[in-house]
């Protein structure tokens, strides 16, 4: 693959936001070019988020990335919230005038753009070290990156960083430019990948005295699980039988229910936090994705954020290109923070309802079970949940410029 030396939109990071805003420029007619640090088979078995809102199939769908997400997707239609020793569904089509979201792992999406891109697409190059970026406030900033033991430089007229909270894009911004807001949960999630099928046939999340835990899958015959434990926790810590015996208590919505068990292929802990960076543009820099925002997974937010942030640029950088409308470009971080500010309240409230740190008194544990409550008897609660579990309708990506 060549590499060239100018590019309209230098992408950086091979994630789920940077494949996919690729993606669409490219169907535009839009220029651009990925660099991507790690090798493909890293990128490719990353595992994250496993939930898609129908705004980010449909983003999918559009850019002809959506071909085995249809045929192995499991479409969702609500969840099972447990809670002192009861169940209740939370049924997403009646409460949202037919909504609904899927089952389908960031890795296999991945997976599907990498492909695409490789067959089609514009260039992608892996083991692509981003060294800096320079001239973020002139009309060419530079992009300095390692490829094959050597120093390149590509020049551009767009940097978008979807390279993550810590990647190089973020540090081309000057100190005090942009302002972060940040909160830091006193748990995390311990995490695991087994083989063995659902014990359900959609997500469970549930709320009890001795901490959170979530069932949720990744195939009809692989189970993704998780149980709250304390910030820097050990995953050596929980062999196998520890960890099926604590989801079985957690939960167990009655005495006699039991998970179906098989051998654990992969286990970690996974910290919690939120972080919103304003604005997610200065001068030719824009950032997407985790680059600007991060949400606790218990809202199943990050990658459909991720989604909704390409889409909307995708949509501002084909009009400036095509007709020279730079509005959406200028308009582009107010119009994405509305979203993420959002979905940073959802997450906080699935986080903070669910969760039992080991300084709750009984009093907030009550106050938890008395919002599950309201939830669970109230129509008007349970569809404010519902509409933003599936998040929030986007109007399709035009692909013609």
């Amino acid at each position: 693959m060549t590499h060239p030396r100018h590019t309209q939109v230098a992408i950086v990071g091979a994630g789920p936001s940077g494949l996919l805003l690729a993606r669409l420029l490219h169907r535009a007619g839009v220029d651009c070019v990925v660099l991507e640090s790690r090798d493909r088979a890293y990128v490719e078995q990353r595992q994250r988020a496993g939930i898609l809102e129908q705004s980010t199939v449909d983003t999918l769908r559009e850019a002809g990335a959506a071909d085995r997400l249809d045929r192995e997707g499991i479409p969702h239609d609500g969840i099972e919230l447990r809670f002192d020793g009861r169940r209740h569904r939370i049924d997403f089509p009646s409460l949202t005038g037919g909504r609904r979201v899927w089952v389908y792992a960031q890795t296999e999406v991945v997976k599907d753009l990498v492909a695409l891109q490789l067959e089609d697409g514009p260039p992608l190059h892996f083991d692509a070290p981003v060294h800096a970026v320079e001239g973020a406030d002139t009309d060419r900033p530079v992009v300095r990156y390692g490829h094959q033991g050597e120093e390149r430089l590509l020049d551009c007229d767009y940097v978008i960083g979807c390279d993550g909270y810590h990647g190089v894009v973020r540090r081309a911004v000057p100190a005090g430019v942009m302002r972060v807001h940040e909160r830091t949960y006193p748990y995390s999630w311990l995490g695991i990948l087994a083989d063995a099928p659902p014990v359900y046939d959609e997500l469970i999340y549930a709320h009890s005295e001795r901490g959170f835990a979530l069932a949720s899958m990744r195939s009809p015959h692989v189970s993704r699980l998780y149980l709250q434990v304390p910030n820097g926790e050990d995953p050596a810590a929980w062999p196998e039988e520890k960890i099926w015996d604590e989801l079985d208590l957690r939960l167990g919505a009655d005495a006699g229910w039991r998970l179906t068990r098989g051998p654990v292929t992969a286990k970690s802990v996974l910290p919690m936090r939120s972080s919103v960076t304003e604005p997610m543009r200065w001068g030719r820099v824009l950032l997407a994705g985790d680059a600007a925002h991060i949400v606790p997974p218990t809202g199943a937010k990050g990658l459909n954020l991720a989604a909704s942030d390409v889409t909307v640029l995708a949509a501002a950088l084909a009009a400036h290109y095509g007709d020279g409308d730079a509005s959406l470009l200028d308009s582009y971080s107010d119009t994405c923070l509305r979203r993420v500010w959002r979905a940073e309240q959802f997450s906080y409230f699935m986080t903070s309802t669910l969760h039992t740190p080991t300084e709750h008194s009984s009093f907030d544990t009550r106050l938890q079970v008395a919002q599950l409550e309201r939830i669970a008897r109230s129509h008007h609660a349970a569809a404010e949940l519902a509409e933003n579990y599936t998040g929030v309708a986007l109007q399709p990506f035009a692909l013609q410029p």
